[in-house]
């Protein structure tokens, strides 16, 4: 991923698409076709020296694309040099090689959320039947699975991949139109034979390709960003002394704490909840370039250079960690199990609900006495299913009790999210 961003990265889109450029007014008669050649073949290859090179021009010119072109210009030599940057202006080149940047880049965070998405599917997958409870508000609610929580963090990261793949599909275009982007000194032919050398769709513009569509990249990269930190969020929850249902992955020789020896600590996920928000960070400046006046300006070029790169290598990083996270996350079914039934059976108290209202009672009246005992078990310690059982207000049989009470009655159709898992594509 790094490697996309560099200046020689840079350089050698840019330089692709001028040549590129040359050749398409070649083949419409504009430049002789020797001369066209001829640039082809003398193309510099861009190295430190290339680079630096275009560093010291740019000293003088004070704008890099001239600066580049300046170079070229010099080491292909005349006649055939004078051609490079027939018709264009700067971005023509820079739009165009940006956008072969991330749509590259796109294409390294779609392989590893792809990792990250089999990685997740596995944990569902061997932890489908692993019991716990469900909480909400923090509280314990009902029974789940570790596997059904996974299978929702799979799913999700599903469509952070869509999402990822309509970004890329956004900002794979290029525009070689000109100053402002009506063709006024460049026949548009040149911009489709370059774009579709470069396998981009040509769009219309202004002078620069319309920033919605970097905005919508970035979006795909911090929403991607918010569900690892979802996922990072509940891991440090479920790590903590008094939950203790999982466990990073810890090192041999990993210390915790440079003070407190047995200190085991979500490192990891910590790290990701906090960089999550950078990436949202970028998200805001990129809406922010969206707003440019009239036909350009470059207001949204400075932050670009740091947003976009920054944004693709972070996304990527944030997802190699998360995979590697849950690779080797350490889930303890024990603790899963002893903590649901920590709570004295009250993680049942809706089915016997239902099954007093089923048996006749209002729904108030049946709140009220379930409410009552399930308040009693909790100040008492006490078996919930033992106060309901002495309570003459609780009207339902054993084998009604039996059933509110069933684990796999809870979960009978838990199977309909794994069933989701394999519609994935």
């Amino acid at each position: 991923m790094k490697e996309l961003f560099t200046d020689r990265a840079r350089f050698s889109n840019w330089l692709e698409i001028e040549v590129l450029s040359t050749e398409a007014h070649a083949e419409l008669g504009v430049v002789p076709a020797d001369q066209a050649a001829t640039v082809r073949q003398r193309m510099p290859q861009v190295d430190d020296a290339f680079v630096m090179a275009v560093d010291e021009r740019e000293a003088t010119t004070n704008h890099d694309v001239a600066a580049f072109v300046d170079v070229v210009q010099a080491l292909i030599g005349p006649p055939a040099g004078n051609w490079v940057h027939q018709g264009l202006t700067s971005s023509d080149v820079v739009d165009t090689a940006q956008c072969m940047a991330l749509a590259q880049a796109a294409e390294v965070l779609l392989d590893a959320i792809g990792l990250l998405i089999a990685t997740s599917r596995d944990l569902a997958e061997a932890n489908r039947a692993t019991v716990m409870v469900g909480r909400t508000h923090g509280i314990h609610a009902e029974p789940t699975t570790f596997g059904v929580k996974a299978a929702l963090w799979t799913l999700q990261l599903g469509r952070d991949r869509d999402r990822l793949r309509r970004a890329r599909k956004a900002i794979a275009v290029g525009k070689l139109s000109g100053a402002v982007g009506t063709y006024s000194n460049i026949d548009p032919a040149v911009e489709r034979y370059v774009c579709g050398a470069l396998s981009l769709e040509p769009v219309p513009s202004t002078q620069v390709i319309a920033r919605d569509r970097h905005a919508e990249y970035l979006y795909a990269c911090a929403s991607i960003g918010s569900t690892i930190e979802m996922i990072a969020t509940e891991i440090r929850h479920l790590q903590r002394t008094e939950v203790g249902e999982v466990l990073e992955p810890f090192g041999k020789g990993q210390k915790g704490s440079s003070a407190m020896p047995h200190k085991r600590n979500p490192i990891i996920a910590e790290r990701l909840s906090g960089l999550a928000r950078i990436l949202r960070g970028y998200l805001g400046a990129g809406l922010e370039d969206v707003a440019l006046w009239h036909e350009r300006d470059i207001s949204h070029s400075s932050v670009e250079r740091v947003i976009l790169p920054d944004a693709s290598m972070l996304g990527h990083y944030c997802i190699v960690k998360l995979t590697a996270l849950l690779a080797g996350l350490t889930v303890n079914n024990k603790r899963m199990l002893d903590n649901l039934e920590s709570s004295y059976g009250l993680v049942f108290s809706q089915p016997v609900l239902l099954a007093l209202v089923a048996s006749g009672r209002t729904r108030d009246d049946s709140y009220r006495i379930v409410q009552r005992n399930a308040l009693r078990a909790w100040d008492e310690h006490t078996a919930f299913r033992q106060l309901l059982e002495n309570d003459d207000e609780v009207t339902l049989s054993p084998e009604q009790l039996d059933d509110a009470f069933d684990l796999e009655r809870s979960l009978q159709h838990s199977s309909r999210i794994f069933d989701q898992l394999r519609e994935m594509t």
